[in-house]
């Protein structure tokens, strides 16, 4: 009796692959099972869909997860199937909502298909000038204070939180926001700045 009612686990899986491609990824965050227990995960591997999640306690096929994950943000699902490190899980969302995480995979596969560096790997310093100009992503053009800059991000101190994969621009440059720090956000430049011209394009200065 147990066969059939493994089989009938398949076909939403099969169907999931075949409509999103899964996109390799290396993503921490954390879940919360439907007791409200929460844990550590990594994401492995995601597309629009569903994702894969290396986790210490996988729950029961079938149980409501809600997940917070870095660069991507809150996803909600159910629990499709277990392996040995942790579990799968649907992603329930709206059209709009997946055409964005969509947009947002697109995004971590080019970065790491590119290699590009993160901020880490480049020295930060903290601009002469520190004020700047941020357009969040609706158009609203605010005042900012700049914590530090490297060639491929920015830390910003405001009360703003735009989404994480949001795009913004920082004085002359074009960016998304990556994590939520305590006082602000931090943003990964679209493209490498030249340190010639750093501060010139986030502050002006």
């Amino acid at each position: 009796m147990s066969l059939p009612q493994k089989k009938s686990l398949i076909p939403p899986l099969s169907e999931e692959r075949r409509r999103f491609q899964r996109v390799s990824v290396n993503l921490l965050g954390r879940y919360m099972l439907a007791d409200r227990r929460e844990f550590p995960c990594q994401v492995s591997n995601m597309s629009p869909g569903g994702m894969a999640l290396i986790a210490p306690v996988a729950g029961e096929v079938g149980e409501r997860v809600i997940a917070y994950v870095d660069h991507v943000g809150r996803l909600e699902g159910v629990i499709a199937r277990q392996f040995q490190n942790g579990f799968a899980m649907t992603i329930g969302a709206t059209s709009r909502k997946r055409d964005k995480l969509a947009a947002q995979l697109t995004w971590l596969a080019n970065r790491h298909i590119l290699n590009l560096p993160e901020d880490r790997r480049h020295g930060r310093i903290t601009p002469r000038n520190p004020t700047g100009r941020l357009i969040l992503p609706n158009g609203v053009n605010v005042a900012v204070r700049v914590i530090d800059i490297s060639a491929s991000g920015a830390a910003i101190k405001t009360e703003h939180r735009p989404e994480i994969g949001s795009a913004v621009t920082i004085g002359k440059t074009t960016g998304r926001v990556v994590r939520h720090l305590e006082e602000g956000f931090a943003i990964e430049f679209t493209r490498l700045q030249h340190s010639d011209f750093l501060e010139e394009n986030v502050t002006g200065g």
